[in-house]
């Protein structure tokens, strides 16, 4: 099927379980699932630039993007409420596999001057949040398409009770981790 999933399955499953010391499979934490974000706030001026955001993050993942609405009107912003200021996918199941292998395998090492993403980035809960400073890392991106380079958040949720555990978990599939 894939990969990354049958890593999981033969090698992170028995060494989290061993670590651990869980009495059932079913507590190893696993990845729930994969939210990839772009805000694009130059949507308030000119709606076209949305459009390319969209069709960017679905050469990316594959999957048609839900487009976010502002919840609150700013004036300094000139924002108004309902406005759309983004877009995000969810990707799950063989999707998300697909994303994590080609993030951790072939987008993070093409990142300038990368050394590691960061280990603070978790949320207490066993959840973990990456920000990417440019959609060009990715290979399916064109770079002569590009006319404006986008950042993106990809918050990866799983299953696991602690920052430890989730750390241990995405260490053991491949995620670069700072020294």
């Amino acid at each position: 099927m894939n990969r990354l999933y049958d890593k999981y399955k033969s090698e992170v499953i028995p060494a989290l379980t061993n670590k651990f010391g869980y009495t059932s499979v079913m507590q190893v934490p696993k990845i729930d699932k994969i939210v990839i974000n772009m805000g694009v706030g130059d949507a308030v001026a000119n709606s076209k630039v949305l459009d390319e955001a969209v069709n960017e993050l679905t050469i990316i993942t594959g999957q048609k993007p839900v487009i976010t609405k502002a919840k609150k009107s700013i004036a300094s912003f000139k924002l108004r409420e309902g406005m759309s200021i983004g877009c995000k996918v969810t990707l799950r199941g063989a999707r998300m596999y697909q994303f994590l292998d080609k993030l951790v395998s072939i987008s993070l090492p093409r990142v300038r001057d990368f050394n590691g993403v960061s280990k603070s980035a978790f949320d207490g809960r066993g959840n973990y949040t990456l920000g990417v400073k440019e959609q060009l890392i990715f290979p399916e991106i064109e770079y002569d398409k590009v006319n404006k380079v986008r950042g993106m958040d990809i918050v990866i949720v799983t299953t696991a009770n602690t920052d430890e555990e989730c750390h241990e978990l995405l260490g053991q599939l491949g995620m670069p981790f700072k020294k």
